[in-house]
């Protein structure tokens, strides 16, 4: 128990400083570009179908881009730290990658890609890729998170995307990178210690809903999927996780609101 209250009170720590560190920086850049017109909110409230709705409306427009992309990078780089807390956190992969194997994949995704008689992913799909063996080669994969678990000895490569949106044109290239990672750690590892899987933040339908995006679901199965609460749970490496998270996230929100209203007030006032 004594353990568990430890690990809870240093996740609140880092989600507590990570909303002040952003709250602030967010806060400080903003605030000294308000008279550069190459400024991240000045350069975007220039669009005269925005600009005839009104100041406010103009500003809201520019700032709400600003905020979801800077917010989503502090959610990556908090998560990183706290998954730090329990893994050994890497965020490349390398090793041995045969030819086999990248043929194979390529194929299976031209079944997942298909109009007519479209393949539906499974975790079957690729069992036995590991002994597909022959003409090697050295490969190198940068990944958003590889977590080492001592404890267990298994390996999770995952594909985090903070709201879920996969992107059409990258959605194959992003399943085929984390299955040649796949590739690489099973040639050495052994396919039962390691999982893949593609992660959110949050549930776009709504926490415990059934995530239904098609674009995900195209190429990857329930088995791979972990959202929202099975996420932080996840690298917080407890069954609450999500819920420490979220409340120690909550109680330190004000620091950012208390940024946006001294950015508004500086923007509005200046213009």
């Amino acid at each position: 128990m004594e353990g568990s209250n430890i690990k809870e009170r240093a996740i609140r720590g880092i989600v507590s400083c990570a909303v002040k560190s952003y709250a602030s920086g967010f806060s400080t850049r903003h605030l000294a570009e308000v008279n550069d017109e190459n400024g991240v909110i000045n350069m975007k409230i220039h669009n005269v179908f925005i600009a005839a709705l009104g100041p406010e409306i103009q500003y809201y427009s520019a700032l709400a881009r600003s905020l979801d992309s800077s917010l989503g990078n502090m959610l990556e780089c908090m998560a990183i730290n706290i998954a730090a807390l329990n893994y050994e956190v890497s965020q490349h992969v390398e090793g041995t990658l045969y030819r086999e194997q990248t043929d194979f994949i390529a194929e299976l995704l031209e079944q997942y890609k298909r109009n007519t008689n479209r393949r539906i992913p499974a975790l079957s799909d690729y069992k036995g890729i590991s002994k597909m063996v022959g003409t090697a080669e050295t490969k190198r994969h940068e990944s958003d998170y590889y977590l080492y678990d001592n404890e267990t000895g298994m390996n999770y490569l995952i594909e985090l995307k903070i709201g879920g949106d996969l992107d059409n044109k990258k959605a194959r290239s992003e399943k085929e990178a984390l299955l040649e990672q796949y590739c690489i750690l099973t040639n050495r590892l052994g396919e039962e210690k390691v999982k893949l899987l593609f992660a959110t933040a949050y549930n776009r339908y709504g926490e415990g809903n059934p995530w239904n995006q098609g674009r995900v679901r195209q190429f990857f199965c329930e088995e791979e999927l972990c959202i929202s609460r099975d996420f932080w749970n996840l690298i917080c490496k407890l069954e609450n996780g999500y819920d420490i998270v979220i409340d120690e996230y909550k109680k330190n929100a004000h620091y950012i609101n208390e940024a946006l209203s001294e950015i508004k007030s500086a923007y509005l006032t200046n213009d």
